[in-house]
């Protein structure tokens, strides 16, 4: 017999609360009924989830793992729910797409949002992730559609180009360093703030510091590009961010953006997909959507 869902949100609360009166009114039944739900719980998985005291419950080594199992799956039911409270609206599809940070911190959510609006019928749920996990949850078949930068291991997937961005160095507006643009190289020496080690922008700035084999300082390491100018603007050294996105972010915190000159900085996007769509089908429809945009990207472009 399977625990059902209304048993593992109570012990959640349990666990969180450490105290059954307090759970059991926040689920909204009788402290008798809580305990006997949680007694049920305990011989259905054969094994003791709390250590009870009188000053209140503690998780067992068991409880404590089925914690984060039980976690994860209301998550999944509540998502689920929400999924097909789509369908009931009456929308025919449901998208799930996968940006990476920086797609989704310039261009991603606008275009998608331009879909949005021609296609009421279809609900796109839209995700930030890096680009090596959308990779894998496209696989996988956790979503649908994914942008990614260039290089990477999308072998299997169908992929097609989307947009590109620039890369551009993140400075004081005290900074002496100053001109139209700058190398990579004439920053190396600097203290770096950048963004996490799993990040493709980290792994490419550190590839390029192998190349002119010189040490990288990264003295700084965070999670959004937001981030990245809050920590040069406190004068923890410098940041190397896409220009679009650096540049939205420079007026408000005084900070000053030179792009780089290196041909490297010229990075491409891609839309990733496990195979190609049906053109007349809503994920067909999107992916020739975010094409039709990067088509008309590459024609603005000087040369």
């Amino acid at each position: 017999m399977l625990p059902d869902i209304d048993s593992l949100a109570l012990f959640v609360k349990a666990a969180e609360l450490r105290n059954l009166t307090r759970a059991a009114e926040a689920c909204f039944i009788t402290v008798p009924a809580a305990s006997r739900r949680l007694s049920l719980l305990e011989h259905q998985f054969k094994a003791q989830l709390f250590e009870r005291h009188s000053r209140g419950l503690q998780l067992t080594p068991a409880g404590d793992h089925l914690l984060k199992h039980a976690r994860e799956v209301i998550a999944d039911v509540i998502h689920m729910r929400a999924e097909m409270l789509n369908y009931a609206s009456g929308r025919n599809a449901v998208l799930r797409i996968l940006g990476n940070t920086s797609a989704m911190a310039q261009f991603l959510p606008s275009d998608v949002a331009q879909f949005q609006n021609l296609h009421e019928n279809v609900r796109i749920v839209l995700e930030e992730s890096w680009s090596d996990e959308v990779v894998r949850r496209v696989r996988s078949g956790e979503a649908d559609l994914g942008v990614v930068v260039e290089g990477g291991d999308t072998e299997g997937l169908w992929c097609q180009p989307y947009r590109s961005d620039q890369l551009a160095a993140v400075l004081r507006k005290d900074d002496p360093l100053g001109g139209q643009a700058v190398q990579f190289a004439d920053l190396i020496e600097r203290d770096l703030v950048g963004l996490e080690a799993g990040s493709t922008l980290t792994r490419l700035l550190t590839s390029q510091a192998e190349v002119l084999m010189r040490p990288m300082a990264l003295r700084v390491q965070v999670r959004s590009f937001e981030a990245v100018s809050r920590a040069v603007q406190a004068q923890l050294g410098i940041g190397i961010l896409p220009l679009a996105a650096a540049r939205s972010l420079a007026h408000a915190m005084q900070l000053k953006v030179l792009p780089l000159s290196d041909s490297w900085a010229l990075r491409g996007m891609q839309i990733c997909m496990r195979s190609r769509p049906a053109q007349q089908t809503p994920l067909g429809q999107l992916a020739q959507h975010l094409q039709a945009i990067a088509a008309a990207d590459d024609a603005q472009l000087p040369g």
